[in-house]
């Protein structure tokens, strides 16, 4: 039985180490003036300034917080966004519209292991790829019902030279088998916290 389309992002699963994921998160501070819709399960980048002094989201001070921004294509990551402080002029907003002034939750940690749906739009991710490096896709709009991400695994990019993530296995559980549209388990190779490597 073919795998299910059914992308949802990047979605943290563990650790390096085997543990599961603690669920520890950094705030990141989105600002009026970006003009990107985001969405949970994005990967984001570092977006290069801070909040200024005597700015607030909602009630929070953002002096001094780092800003995120959506990624470009072979970007060095910070890291994933796993949710939104709530957005007090609509409760029911689960992603961040373009500009709205916003706080990001974002996984930053560089051992996080994510699961996510590779693209196969070229050729499926093959066994002997497991712990090759692979880009994401180009940067692409979520699901407006449901906030999350609709990023992927660019299944065609795998290599043994550096790219953004290292495939580390297939993600075993029923239903998901070697494919187009298979899910994996990845760490990102190209993080703002550390040294990327190729293979």
């Amino acid at each position: 039985m073919p795998n299910t389309d059914a992308a949802f992002g990047f979605r943290p699963v563990g650790h390096l180490d085997g543990s599961p994921w603690n669920g520890k998160v950094n705030m990141y501070y989105i600002p009026s003036t970006y003009g990107t819709a985001l969405w949970v399960g994005d990967p984001c980048v570092s977006g290069g300034t801070a909040g200024a002094a005597g700015v607030t989201v909602n009630g929070i001070d953002v002096e001094g917080m780092s800003t995120i921004s959506a990624p470009a294509a072979g970007s060095t990551l910070r890291g994933v966004i796993v949710g939104f402080l709530p957005l007090q002029s609509n409760l029911e907003t689960l992603h961040n519209p373009a500009s709205t002034a916003r706080i990001a939750l974002v996984c930053d940690a560089p051992d996080v292991v994510y699961e996510v749906q590779e693209d196969g739009d070229t050729s499926a991710i093959q066994a002997t790829e497991v712990g090759f490096n692979a880009d994401m896709i180009t940067y692409a709009a979520g699901r407006t019902i449901t906030g999350r991400s609709l990023m992927e695994i660019d299944s065609s990019t795998a290599t043994s030279g550096a790219a953004q993530f290292r495939i580390l296995g297939l993600a075993k559980r029923p239903g998901n088998i070697l494919g187009t549209f298979a899910k994996w388990l990845v760490v990102i190779n190209e993080h703002e916290f550390k040294t990327a490597v190729g293979v």
